[in-house]
């Protein structure tokens, strides 16, 4: 059978697969792929980046596999070359160029042109220069996406292609590091090159401090700031557990919100924890934090922190082998900011000292991260178990019911160090101990903070739980 034909169960199987997925996700995930020929039973496909490649072959390549050989009889495997837009020519009509983006075949007019001729009748887009407050990084491309964050980065590029409609307000909330403002940033960046909206991103505590220097000013300085925020199309605010205890900056959000919702404008906030976790919030803001979509982002299991070290490691053309990759990978669980970090440091090593990482100089450069309490394996279930021992009790002491002295405070103790030491929310925690509420977590980590006030010998015995506990975490 001709190539040719065998092009045709392609595209025939991308028309079934985009209304299985949708014209958002397909768009997404469909609409940069080419075909380029088939050799030896298997479909060559050309993907603009090792990125898509990666997130093509883990998400659909298998139902695209069961497609062909429905459609063609026999299997047939698809393999995925990488090769950057700007240096192809899709067969399926448009040429894209650095600086330029694809024109559709509907939209494309006189294309042929003599040569020696201008064309000015073509409607070709010039790439945008970057937004002034967007990280020119932090795109939809960039974004490896796992089972941690996938409904989070889904809903994010489903804002970017539709701003203001289905999911509005949306709230990205977890810990720290885990790329919450890199998901915010990509949707400003995607609605920034494909429309002409006007995008603000800013702090929670910018935020603040321009409406407190507002109304210290003269009344046209009040004006221009509520013009700012109220008159735009995209509002993306980073970090709003710092509103809490601001009563009047919480008063001037919310009418900033009510003003941008009831112009269907697009609305994103980050947060490092539920909503439901903040103090000291009027209740009407928090309503309209809770009003439309809130996702959260979980730490990157250890496939996904691979994939994102491979990424980076692609993008700073040092060579790092797959075994370092893997050392860092199950070594830093923490977050992603910590794994950007290890490897910064292999990388900086590679460039400064001129010598190749290998797994050994690898474990050597980064003892110390490692042997970090942060790296350590801290998880709830060991800060109960040192904590019981230290008490002698047992770990189902603390997870348990009973509510005898000799067990609550140990287990008030258990909570209030987990809240120290690890980066989990309190619903979390409050999930290792026996599925309890999270305002159970939050109330005995008061509880100790009272305790140690009154109590001077109480500091000392925490400090030595916490010793106790990252020492173990060490010998893990």
């Amino acid at each position: 059978m001709a190539e040719s034909g065998y092009e045709v169960f392609w595209k025939e199987a991308l028309s079934r697969i985009r209304l299985e997925v949708g014209e958002q996700d397909f768009s997404v995930w469909f609409g940069n792929l080419e075909y380029l020929k088939t050799e030896s039973n298997a479909l060559l496909i050309a993907v603009p980046s090792s990125f898509y490649r990666d997130q093509i072959k883990v998400r659909y390549q298998n139902q695209l596999e069961t497609l062909l050989k429905e459609l063609i009889g026999h299997d047939l495997t698809i393999e995925f070359e990488v090769k950057p837009q700007k240096k192809r020519e899709n067969r399926s009509g448009p040429v894209e160029s650095e600086g330029k983006e694809a024109v559709s075949g509907q939209e494309k007019k006189n294309t042929d042109v003599p040569e020696g001729k201008e064309d000015t009748q073509s409607p070709v887009r010039v790439k945008k220069n970057r937004h002034p407050q967007l990280v020119e990084d932090y795109t939809f491309e960039r974004y490896v996406i796992g089972d941690n964050n996938s409904f989070a980065a889904n809903a994010a590029m489903a804002i970017g292609k539709n701003p203001g409609t289905a999911y509005n307000p949306l709230l990205i909330y977890g810990g720290v590091g885990l790329g919450k403002t890199h998901l915010m940033q990509a949707i400003g960046n995607y609605i920034h090159e494909h429309s002409s909206a006007k995008i603000i991103y800013t702090t929670a505590e910018s935020f603040t401090n321009e409406f407190i220097q507002s109304i210290h000013e003269d009344q046209s300085s009040k004006s221009a700031f509520k013009n700012k925020y109220r008159y735009v199309d995209i509002l993306l605010i980073d970090d709003i557990h710092f509103l809490e205890n601001k009563s009047e900056t919480q008063a001037e959000l919310f009418y900033t919100y009510e003003a941008l919702y009831n112009a269907k404008k697009q609305i994103v906030f980050t947060c490092d924890r539920p909503v439901s976790e903040l103090k000291n919030l009027t209740e009407r803001l928090r309503s309209r934090f809770e009003r439309g979509l809130n996702v959260d982002l979980q730490r990157p299991n250890y496939e996904t922190r691979c994939a994102i070290l491979k990424k980076k490691v692609e993008d700073s053309r040092i060579a790092i082998s797959n075994e370092v990759i893997a050392l860092i990978g199950e070594k830093v669980s923490t977050n992603i900011r910590d794994l950007e970090a290890a490897l910064t440091k292999l990388i900086a090593y590679a460039k400064l000292v001129g010598n190749p990482i290998s797994l050994g100089n690898a474990q050597q450069i980064l003892r110390d991260f490692f042997a970090s309490p942060r790296q350590a394996n801290m998880s709830v279930e060991l800060i109960q178990r040192v904590v019981a021992e230290y008490f002698s009790l047992s770990p189902n002491d603390l997870k348990g019911k009973k509510r005898a002295q000799n067990i609550v405070l140990p287990r008030q103790l258990s909570m209030y160090i987990a809240r120290e030491l690890t980066e989990y929310s309190t619903t979390e925690i409050g999930q290792a101990f026996g599925g309890r509420d999270h305002t159970t977590v939050m109330y005995s980590y008061k509880q100790i903070e009272e305790r140690m006030r009154a109590d001077p010998t109480l500091e000392p015995t925490i400090e030595s739980l916490k010793r106790l506990v990252k020492e173990a975490g060490t010998r893990t």
